[in-house]
């Protein structure tokens, strides 16, 4: 096998294997990335939420206490998780992927009764009391979602309505019922707030990238290989191919061969230079033995 091949074949090797290791890291930075940026986002709607939630208890209870007193009526618009639900349900109008659900496992509301994986979480909450938050990924409907969770305790104003059926307004059973939504106690995880965001869409977006970023690594790596190539072609092939050929012209009793020329102080230049001595040698000594 020629140097040159040889050489190509090794860098061909050792680029290749330098290629497959950063473009693993890459994607695998890319799909951090991207999961970390629905988390963010997933995050930031949490937030949104909890604030509808403290609207609702601050500036629209007191206003709507007063309407159900006046018509003897329940108005779901005061419950803090109603309206964080209906809010965004609006949003979800937009992004039917997207999915928000105050998931109990006791819910006084039929439609926030907890599935199975959102129940598993609930009880994570309830077995430790200082877990603030989880969040992790789920195959959906749609595709692979992730979600995050923050726990709902609760609270004194929680139990005026949902201590037992006899101290909840009678518009709220006659709503509801008398059968869910009670017992609950003051710090207990009565809930667990639930926000689910596709991971199709950013996982795509890190996909095209990392195939962008492979683009440019082979092309780098081309290009890399065709001037190493050419630098040891002019560096080291050519110069050895010059004293092969020397050599197998001496070998053949042709001293009439022309001195290589000696460039620079490395290695190759002083293999020339030593075929240089050993053909001048050479000469001298086939005269002393022609003379003789």
């Amino acid at each position: 096998m020629r140097l040159l091949v040889k050489f190509s074949a090794i860098f061909t090797v050792v680029f290749g294997i330098g290629v497959a290791i950063i473009g693993a890291l890459t994607y695998r930075m890319l799909e951090d990335g991207a999961h970390a940026q629905v988390l963010a986002q997933a995050q930031l709607m949490m937030q949104a939420m909890s604030s509808v939630r403290k609207y609702t208890t601050v500036q629209l209870l007191p206003l709507l206490e007063k309407e159900e007193d006046r018509t003897q009526t329940f108005l779901p618009q005061t419950v803090p998780g109603y309206a964080a639900t209906e809010n965004f349900g609006y949003l979800r109008a937009q992004f039917p992927d997207y999915s928000y659900k105050e998931a109990s496992l006791n819910p006084t509301n039929p439609r926030d009764r907890a599935v199975d994986w959102e129940a598993d979480l609930i009880g994570a909450f309830r077995n430790d009391g200082k877990l603030l938050q989880l969040s992790g990924e789920r195959d959906s409907a749609t595709g692979r979602s992730l979600f995050f969770a923050k726990p709902l305790r609760a609270t004194p104003p929680c139990l005026k309505c949902h201590s037992t059926p006899d101290a909840a307004p009678k518009p709220m059973l006659a709503r509801y019922g008398s059968s869910n939504g009670f017992g609950w106690k003051d710090g207990d995880v009565i809930a667990a707030q639930v926000i689910s965001l596709p991971l199709s869409v950013p996982l795509e977006i890190a996909r095209a990238e990392f195939r962008t970023v492979l683009v440019y690594l082979v092309l780098i790596f081309l290009g890399s290989l065709a001037v190493l190539n050419a630098v040891l072609y002019f560096t080291i092939a050519k110069p050895a191919a010059r004293l092969s050929d020397m050599a197998n012209r001496i070998s053949l009793g042709d001293l009439d061969v022309p001195e290589l020329p000696v460039k620079g102080g490395d290695e190759i230049a002083d293999l020339a230079g030593a075929f240089n001595r050993m053909r001048r040698s050479l000469v001298t000594a086939m005269k002393i033995i022609g003379d003789n």
